[in-house]
């Protein structure tokens, strides 16, 4: 609903693209300030920075201190918060191929990215004794896949984090509540080096085939777009959901087999 999140300002991990960047928009149309944090910027973050609407805060969320340097540059109240920013490297090689290294930098930008800006924002959802928390999870969190074993354990890790959150800040006034996508139409998926890329290399196959396969194991047929993603997020941000605490909403086509 158009205004609906009007005087509040939210933060956007991961804002400059896919998921992130469409979410960064659905604030900006529902009314909200937003607080976009990427590495670097993009042609659609700058439209959102050039409107007066977002402002882009350049950040690496697993260097030490970030966190804190993010909610400093938000300069005031904080009423949301979507923890977005993540990454999904496909490991065709399974298991053994996967280094302690690679596991570390997955983990950091999966999991404890969201536990170090979460720790940051909350004290000032406290003051204000309300918020909304939205943390983007994953179908691997409760479907896991070899071809992206890091991600899958750490998503995991995300998706029970935010339900443990919800119990102790419930109470307090603030909801969280998490988002756990399928395949979507992003970058991470669909771009150069992203999962149909590399895995499509390792199985003598094209792209497209990979696409088209996972796309047949929906119930749609297709995979999710950004926008589809954005508009559950700003419900979930939003006085509509103000009852709903400590709940995954799982949007993948139909993926995953069961209820």
């Amino acid at each position: 609903m158009a205004g609906e999140l009007s005087g509040r300002t939210a933060v956007v991990t991961g804002a400059s693209k896919g998921i992130g960047l469409a979410v960064a928009e659905a604030l900006v149309g529902a009314g909200a300030e937003v607080v976009a944090a990427a590495r670097t910027s993009s042609p659609g973050l700058e439209v959102l920075v050039k409107s007066g609407a977002a402002r882009w805060v350049p950040v690496d969320l697993t260097a030490a201190g970030s966190a804190e340097q993010l909610v400093a540059a938000t300069g005031g109240r904080i009423d949301i918060l979507v923890n977005n920013v993540g990454s999904a490297p496909a490991r065709p090689g399974g298991f053994l191929s996967v280094t302690d290294e690679q596991w570390r930098r997955t983990v950091d930008l999966n999991l404890f990215a969201a536990v170090s800006v979460t720790r940051a924002v909350l004290p000032r959802m406290l003051e204000a004794a309300r918020g909304a928390i939205v943390t983007i999870g994953s179908v691997n969190a409760e479907l896991p896949d070899p071809t992206v074993i890091d991600y899958s354990a750490a998503k995991a890790a995300l998706v029970n984090f935010t339900k443990a959150l919800s119990k102790e800040f419930g109470p307090r006034g603030i909801r969280v509540n998490s988002v756990s996508p399928g395949p979507v139409e992003t970058d991470l998926w669909l771009g150069g080096g992203g999962v149909a890329d590399t895995v499509s290399a390792a199985a003598g196959l094209r792209p497209e085939e990979v696409m088209a396969q996972t796309a047949s194991a929906t119930v749609t047929g297709r995979f999710s777009r950004p926008a589809e993603i954005a508009e559950l997020v700003v419900f979930l941000a939003s006085d509509r959901a103000a009852n709903i605490a400590g709940s995954d909403f799982r949007i993948d086509g139909g993926l995953v087999p069961t209820w």
